[in-house]
């Protein structure tokens, strides 16, 4: 496996930064990430790709994939529960559509962290690795692991598509506007970076932040500027010749590829789209998300990852995204459950359709769930406890459960699931071993997952 030395990386991120200025600006693009660094892993997939919606805030097991009816209503809630395709196995009434499709799902309900703090249980969640604080809102740093997302980019490259692993429709990050640790490259660096695409697929146009030319910019004036930036670094290179140089021009090259690729570049487009394909998904930001995920995992994007997206103004809210602190019952019924399974139930009916469920694997999870009780403002608090996690796709048996959390849902009461070995299960149906050892800057061997084993219900013996 290629491994970028600190020297290399240092240039490369200079000479990033030169080109950001000075080239691609001039091409009138702003792409802040280029292509990364490859490396092969060696295992045998059973997913082609996978696409993670990752419900931001914490969505709560019991009016989702775990309820429990026997309980007082102090814990269950106000929703019943409602049978599912699969004899025995009871969802919310909220997810009907879910429920409907339960034969091709398996849900986890014995996940735990143990940490109840939006961004270091998150991290924990998007890295499969432990963080070593606990606190809330620690911000990124340059010593973090780097996430499932960029791992998978680099680890396992596309073969059809310039992009590797795309995050949309934006990164996750706690009020007012702190981001959370555990999104990208982290101690790898930029060559790890998975994309980043800012958008709102739910605009009649998409626009899409550093991967829309500007306005007045053709391709023949696309083209010409490709040449003036050939001919700078034709003198950078006679300046300062250099490997992390030539790489840095691959990096362009691809970058230009993907602007003139046919198929990723008509996935971006979700303009194109059927109107009465975007309706099923629900034409909200976040449904809209989804089907473009399932666009670009067509279009051979290796792992998309769709991050619930914010609610305008809702930065000094105090229930913001799934994090239903105040009314939880009214945020679920009237704007989370509906979108999430409308959306859900959608994509899995598209992969189905298009052949691809059984090589896409699909992750549903966030960063905790809620706690047992609600509380007197008719919410649930932060629980990393125990909470729901559910897969489809790649060969998952369908209508299966594991594990199982206590009559209260407030702790695992049965097989524990953490991390580690969710990142292992997601590492080895994509075909990279959970032992795969990579090197990191300074030439340390390091393993993908941390003691992780892949679950054997899902992986097999």
């Amino acid at each position: 496996m290629a491994v970028l030395r600190p020297d290399i990386t240092r240039r490369l991120l200079s000479r990033r930064e030169l080109i950001r200025a000075g080239g691609l600006g001039a091409l009138g693009l702003g792409l802040p990430t280029l292509k990364r660094v490859r490396a092969a892993a060696s295992g045998q997939p059973r997913a082609n790709s996978c696409l993670i919606i990752f419900l931001s805030g914490g969505p709560p097991q019991h009016e989702t994939f775990d309820p429990k009816p026997a309980a007082p209503i102090e814990i269950r809630g106000p929703f019943l529960p409602i049978g599912t395709s699969v004899p025995g196995v009871h969802f919310s009434e909220l997810l009907p559509l879910s429920a409907a499709r339960a034969d091709r799902m398996c849900v986890i309900r014995s996940m735990t962290t143990g940490i109840h703090s939006h961004s270091t249980s998150g991290a924990f969640m998007l890295t499969g690795h432990e963080p070593t604080s606990v606190a809330e809102s620690v911000p990124p740093s340059a010593q973090d692991w780097p996430s499932l997302a960029g791992a998978v980019g680099a680890l396992r490259a596309s073969e059809r598509s310039p992009l590797d692993a795309v995050i949309l429709p934006e990164p996750i990050f706690n009020n007012p506007a702190i981001p959370w640790p555990g999104q990208n490259g982290g101690f790898m660096g930029a060559a790890w970076h998975p994309h980043i695409l800012r958008c709102d697929p739910s605009q009649e146009r998409i626009e899409i932040e550093g991967l829309t030319a500007a306005a007045g910019i053709t391709e023949l004036r696309l083209d010409d500027r490709r040449d003036l930036l050939g001919q700078l670094d034709r003198r950078f290179h006679r300046l300062q010749p250099s490997a992390g140089m030539a790489e840095l021009d691959r990096f362009q090259q691809e970058a230009f590829d993907l602007l003139h690729a046919g198929a990723t570049r008509e996935a971006l487009e979700i303009e194109r789209e059927p109107a009465a394909s975007r309706d099923r998904y629900g034409r909200g930001k976040f449904g809209q998300s989804v089907l473009l995920g399932r666009r670009l995992i067509e279009a051979g994007v290796r792992l998309v990852q769709v991050n619930w997206p914010r609610e305008p103004g809702d930065t000094a809210a105090g229930s913001p995204l799934w994090d239903t602190h105040q009314d939880n019952a009214g945020r679920l019924k009237n704007v989370l459950c509906p979108q999430f399974d409308t959306a859900y139930s959608a994509l899995l009916d598209d992969l189905a359709e298009r052949g691809l469920l059984d090589e896409t694997l699909v992750v549903v999870m966030g960063e905790f769930g809620r706690t047992p009780t609600i509380n007197p403002a008719g919410g649930r608090d932060h629980w990393g406890s125990v909470f729901s996690v559910a897969l489809a796709g790649a060969g998952v048996p369908g209508g299966g459960v594991i594990g199982a959390s206590d009559e209260r849902g407030g702790m695992p009461a049965d097989r524990p699931v953490r991390p580690p070995d969710l990142a292992a299960t997601i590492f080895q149906l994509l075909g990279i071993p959970p032992d795969h050892e990579f090197r990191d800057p300074f030439d340390r061997p390091l393993q993908v997952t941390a003691g992780g084993r892949a679950l054997r219900e899902i992986v097999g013996a």
